[in-house]
């Protein structure tokens, strides 16, 4: 005769216990997950923004470095505004003198490009080539305005507004960056100055 041994299976409670722990810890991963695709989403996107930075800063320097008379004799500098600014500067080493805007359109810190035309010359601002250089910017003044009295230290003050463009020798850029102000990293702080070379006084 065959005796079969029989073996006591989970209770009830057990398997609801079991499920639960399971369940627990699934969700703990995925949780653990989503952290780490948001951290890097947000790492990637100050990596990109301060690319987006650097990409900017050397053709702004230098064509505001050469900012002069546009085609029509109009003076160097067109508009000195806080989140604007707008001057002439031969930017592609042709022989024209090109109308430049940069300026903040909400988030977006962009460029415009118009091409002088015609004869007389004339800028026809329906033609102007909007291009977007730097992503989550965070409002605020952009553009800071010195005299010939700047000597380079923090005791020079600013230029007040509204600007009289004339006035007008060095030019300061002050971008904040950040894409979830709500999220870890910080801001990202970026400055630059240049001083216009045609606008030099003669001492």
């Amino acid at each position: 005769m065959i005796k079969l041994k029989l073996t006591k299976g989970f209770t009830l409670p057990e398997i609801l216990i079991t499920v639960a722990i399971l369940t627990l810890v699934i969700g703990a991963i995925g949780a653990f997950q989503a952290n780490i695709f948001s951290i890097n989403r947000v790492i990637q996107a100050g990596i990109n923004s301060q690319y987006e930075v650097k990409k900017i800063l050397r053709p702004f320097t230098n064509e505001v470095r050469g900012a002069t008379s546009s085609g029509n004799g109009s003076y160097a500098l067109a508009e000195v505004g806080t989140t604007t600014f707008i001057f002439y500067s031969n930017i592609d080493a042709d022989s024209k003198i090109e109308r430049v805007r940069y300026f903040l359109d909400g988030q977006i810190f962009k460029k415009g490009v118009t091409k002088s035309s015609g004869e007389p010359v004339s800028y026809n601002q329906d033609n102007e080539q909007i291009v977007q250089v730097v992503h989550d910017v965070v409002a605020g003044n952009i553009f800071e305005y010195y005299d010939s009295n700047y000597d380079g230290t923090a005791s020079s003050s600013a230029l007040s507004f509204p600007v009289n463009p004339s006035e007008v020798r060095l030019v300061k850029i002050n971008i904040q960056i950040d894409s979830d102000p709500n999220k870890e990293p910080s801001p990202i702080f970026v400055e630059t100055q240049v001083s216009i070379r045609n606008l030099k006084d003669n001492r």
